[in-house]
């Protein structure tokens, strides 16, 4: 990762294409679009490899490119660090993309019954994304049972829970900086260096720079910390600015986006721009962001959201880059939620039309859905009984009746208590 080109200077260019006296050229610029002819939104960093129209040079391509951009730009009430406005250009791709999302994130709300596992894999993705290595497996045993969490890793993870829990407390309300500092205090919490930090400025001493660790280079140099509670006041206003209008996701990109370039906070700022991004999100009724892993798909490739990012701050502070972006691992998230909802309802298709299932209740039919896609998984009647809020008495029935009855699970004792294995060929004995 390296930082982008920095684009050419059009007013220059143009002044020299005057100086010239090559005045069909200029007017033959302001014909030209804001994207190629694939729509996509190109940086000066890619686009002085390509090759430019026939009779205009790779700068000439840049100028009309900048000029038609220009002419949509909508400047935010947002400043950099030398207090000039950051702004984006609604280009046609990104209202193609915002109509797309808009009708894909209105599923059926019978979906809700699953928002547990979905929020889970949220605060897992969330936080693997910051440096967390416990595997997912593991966490979401923890998340399940609800165990304390034994080191970082998990610390992180229970805390990203922690946090969508909060930003779906708060919903309802302003935002203000107390509420982005207590976000910040349960994201952080358990895992600074400094405890104090937690849910609180970094100060002058506190030296940040996002920097390659390949070679060393510093990418982005944050606002100094005396601009942070000034900052922070005018991302809160933003956030709460009902006159201005702009659409919604885009909205909780900015947000997203401007938490990351302050980077008011030690650590943690990242889990912190993006948890701002799903309280906005969940604030304005897209209640099906709760069970979207944004994270996971970030993940997926980091150095494109890093490019992203610097693309915006070597051109002008053109946000474009950056909700293109986004709005492409939007997508993404949605399509996987998507594969993941008709995979869900095609194995309870298949469970409940089973005439064995008919002998079981809802519980066991939960847990027979669990057991056929984690072969040789351990159950125990602790963890049943805590994930379906009932007596201990009820959690040993159902599991001993699909264990000694129904021999769709193994028993096995260790010391005191028995445990309850799901058996690899589950899905022959279930007939499916």
């Amino acid at each position: 990762m390296k930082i982008p080109t920095t684009p050419p200077n059009i007013e220059n260019h143009i002044s020299e294409l005057i100086k010239q006296g090559n005045h069909n050229k200029l007017n033959q610029i302001i014909k030209f679009k804001c994207t190629d002819k694939k729509e996509t939104y190109l940086h000066w960093d890619k686009l002085q490899h390509l090759t430019p129209p026939t009779g205009f040079t790779a700068k000439d391509y840049w100028v009309n490119i900048k000029l038609a951009r220009q002419a949509l730009y909508q400047e935010l009430p947002l400043l950099d660090k030398y207090q000039k406005p950051f702004r984006f250009a609604l280009v046609n791709f990104i209202l193609k993309k915002l109509d797309w999302i808009n009708q894909n994130l209105n599923i059926h709300p019978a979906i809700k019954k699953n928002i547990f596992n979905e929020l889970m894999d949220e605060a897992i993705s969330s936080s693997q994304l910051e440096g967390a290595s416990t595997t997912r497996v593991i966490a979401k045993e923890m998340l399940r049972l609800g165990r304390k969490p034994t080191n970082r890793s998990e610390q992180m993870i229970s805390n990203n829970y922690n946090a969508m829990q909060f930003i779906k407390d708060i919903k309802n309300e302003s935002l203000t900086s107390s509420m982005i500092f207590e976000l910040h205090r349960i994201l952080t919490e358990g895992t600074l260096d400094n405890p104090k930090a937690a849910g609180k400025f970094r100060t002058a001493s506190d030296n940040i720079h996002i920097v390659n660790i390949q070679n060393s280079q510093t990418l982005h140099t944050p606002p100094d910390a005396e601009q942070l509670s000034d900052r922070l006041q005018a991302l809160c206003q933003f956030a709460n600015d009902t006159e201005l209008f702009i659409p919604a996701i885009l909205k909780a990109i900015i947000l997203h986006f401007i938490l990351a370039y302050d980077h008011p906070f030690v650590d943690g700022n990242g889990r912190t721009a993006r948890a701002l991004f799903y309280w906005f999100m969940i604030k304005q009724d897209y209640w099906l962001i709760d069970f979207m892993s944004i994270s996971a798909v970030i993940k997926q490739a980091p150095i494109q959201y890093a490019r992203a990012f610097l693309y915006t701050e070597t051109d002008d502070n053109d946000t474009t880059y950056l909700i293109i972006h986004q709005l492409d691992v939007m997508e993404k998230a949605i399509k996987q939620l998507h594969k993941y909802i008709e995979e869900k309802a095609h194995n309870i298709e298949k469970i409940e039309q089973s005439k064995i299932t008919e002998q079981l209740n809802n519980r066991q039919i939960n847990l027979l859905e669990h057991a056929i896609k984690n072969p040789n998984h351990i159950y125990t009647i602790e963890e049943h009984q805590k994930y379906h809020n009932i007596s201990r008495q009820t959690a040993r029935k159902d599991l001993l009746q699909m264990a000694d009855k129904m021999q769709f699970f193994r028993k096995r004792k260790i010391g005191n208590s028995f445990v309850f294995v799901s058996p690899s060929d589950l899905k022959q004995r279930l007939k499916l």
